[in-house]
């Protein structure tokens, strides 16, 4: 008999990535590359900036931010 593979939950900042994709149509791949390519760099200045000029909700800019500046530089 085999063993049917299951499936690791998501956890952290990544777990809020498809409702951001279902939520506001776009792939989470262009909220990362337009948070990359801003000229801010600290977190709460991201989180404002995208609640203020992209319409995203706490929870959801601050996910993005926290995944962002987890991996830049790697």
């Amino acid at each position: 008999m085999s063993a049917t593979p299951t499936k690791t939950p998501v956890k952290g900042p990544a777990s809020y990535f498809p409702s951001i994709e279902k939520k506001y149509g776009r792939p989470v791949t262009e909220w990362l590359e337009l948070i990359d390519a801003s000229p801010l760099a600290r977190h709460m200045e991201l989180v404002a900036w995208l609640k203020s000029e992209h319409g995203l909700g706490h929870g959801h800019a601050n996910a993005l931010v926290a995944h962002s500046l987890a991996h830049r530089g790697r």
